[in-house]
């Protein structure tokens, strides 16, 4: 089947992925294979801009990557590669920094909350951020970059660049990539009310065991209103019922939509049933990645091909970009 064209995502080494992670993007990832060509990328030097060491990078690219494939990453038809293994990113990043008004990156909201976050390390990197975004965007010819509704003005500030890079130039070297908008759920973590996140301590790992999994489930905030099991509960607040809805079966579904609602069935029972349900889904997943855990060199093997395959884009690319810039 013919593909629509070439689409491009990249995630920062986070080491084991989440529940969030999954639903949010990982699991858009493997979809978008069927009809794209698609190109993914451990965006390792983006982690720089925020991390004081870099002691735990390998282990955490090596731990995501395991996670993309085990989740149905296709490294045989799909590019997986670690951003920093194609340096002519940094190239590029360069050149179009050249076409980049210093006020554009200091007003975007980005930038503003970044330095909220870590105002004691507020550095060139940070700044110039979404210039290297915009660079591993358009090094690979991308057609399609897949985000929420919330981060499109990422993709549109990378658009505006590559016109201004064009008009400076007088070229069409580079392309404006389009916004796929997606469907990205927003995971409430266990605490039942923020984002699934690791630095919050309140997400399920994929890779967790099946025990360790139930634990954490059964850690979930439920309804808040709901003290004793005699109590009636609303679903429709309900964490727990949210992950249901995704991962367990229409006819259990429907009953604990009713059953809840009239005391007939318990929290503890309820949460029970959803672990249930999520490590029977989890099963092949965890499967695949304790079999790619026990080959490292094949998991290198993909990362460093999917780096070659990317590089010869990348080096094409920027052959055009400096006879279009006049490079001597």
């Amino acid at each position: 089947m013919a593909k629509k064209g070439r689409v491009f995502s990249g995630a920062r080494p986070t080491g084991r992925q989440h529940l969030g992670n999954y639903l949010g993007a990982i699991k858009n990832y493997v979809a978008l294979q069927d009809t794209y060509d698609s190109v993914y990328c451990i965006v390792d030097v983006h982690a720089l801009t925020t991390v004081e060491t870099t002691e735990n990078l390998k282990q955490n690219t090596f731990e995501m990557a395991l996670d993309w494939l085990a989740a149905g990453i296709r490294p045989d038809e799909s590019i997986l590669f670690v951003q920093s293994h194609v340096p002519e990113v940094m190239e590029l990043h360069t050149y179009l920094s050249m076409v980049t008004p210093f006020g554009k990156l200091t007003d975007l909201p980005t930038f503003k909350e970044k330095v909220r976050q870590q105002p004691e390390n507020v550095n060139y990197g940070l700044l110039g951020y979404p210039v290297l975004m915009t660079a591993d965007i358009v090094l690979y010819k991308t057609d399609i970059v897949p985000v929420g509704i919330d981060q499109a003005p990422h993709i549109e500030f990378a658009r505006e660049t590559v016109r201004s890079f064009n008009y400076r130039f007088n070229t069409k070297v580079l392309i404006e990539p389009q916004v796929k908008h997606t469907e990205v759920l927003k995971v409430v973590g266990i605490d039942g009310k923020d984002k699934m996140s690791k630095s919050l301590n309140n997400h399920i790992e994929l890779a967790s065991t099946a025990e360790e999994t139930t634990k954490r489930v059964r850690e979930m905030v439920t309804d808040p209103a709901r003290q004793r099991k005699t109590d009636p509960g609303n679903p429709d607040i309900c964490n727990v019922f949210t992950m249901h809805k995704i991962f367990s079966p229409q006819e259990e579904v429907d009953m604990i939509n009713v059953e809840c609602r009239r005391a007939g069935i318990g929290c503890v029972d309820c949460k029970l049933r959803f672990a249930n349900n999520l490590n029977k889904d989890l099963e092949p997943f965890r499967a695949k990645r304790a079999d790619l855990e026990s080959k490292p060199s094949y998991v290198q093997d993909i990362l460093n091909d999917g780096g070659k395959r990317a590089r010869a884009i990348a080096q094409q690319t920027m052959s055009e970009v400096r006879e279009a810039m006049q490079l001597p």
